[in-house]
């Protein structure tokens, strides 16, 4: 039996604590990355469909957004009893209906948006959050948010009437796109 040192303990202890940030981190983008495929699905779907029925459009997004909430629930109780790994929080819930709520006010309530500056903020909305969650979960997040609000931004100026369609393959795309890559990662 060989004995360890206080050196080689806390090296052995610093390889231990790096395996399971690497795991933790391996979950969240496993989750995470079935959370955007499934959303960016259903986005692509809401930008096709409101494009050619644009009279349409709240019914759609409120379609998409409780469809994707199921989903979400879904696929947490899936990976719970799968892994034992709870990502599904009353919480985090709670915090996704306070965001929503809070762009409802804004969209339905306080601000003035036309259809074209709608269909703009809330991906640009979502972005946000993605960003912002990138700089503790990991850089997938960023790039991911960064790069949709980018290309969001190009559309809403320059696109014209094709808008939605861009959206689709920019916002549904991307996010299903965002999915793929955090698989590999």
């Amino acid at each position: 039996m060989t004995s360890m040192d206080s050196r080689e303990a806390s090296s052995a202890l610093s390889d231990i604590n790096d395996i399971a940030r690497r795991v933790r981190q391996s979950t969240i983008y496993n989750i995470a990355s079935l959370m955007l495929i499934m959303w960016g699905a259903l986005v692509f779907a809401g930008h096709i469909v409101a494009h050619f029925f644009p009279r349409s459009a709240l019914l759609i997004w409120l379609a998409v957004t409780v469809l994707g909430s199921a989903g979400w629930f879904a696929i947490s109780a899936s990976t719970r009893a799968r892994t034992g790994v709870r990502s599904f929080d009353a919480r985090f819930f709670a915090a996704f209906l306070l965001f929503l709520g809070f762009g409802y006010l804004w969209t339905l309530g306080l601000g003035h948006f036309t259809p074209r500056q709608l269909d703009t903020f809330w991906p640009l909305y979502f972005m946000l959050v993605y960003t912002i969650a990138g700089l503790w979960i990991g850089p997938a997040f960023v790039a991911i948010g960064l790069g949709i609000t980018a290309l969001t931004l190009v559309g809403y100026f320059f696109v014209g009437d094709w808008f939605h369609l861009w959206m689709a393959f920019v916002n549904g795309g991307g996010l299903m796109l965002g999915g793929l890559w955090m698989r590999r990662s």
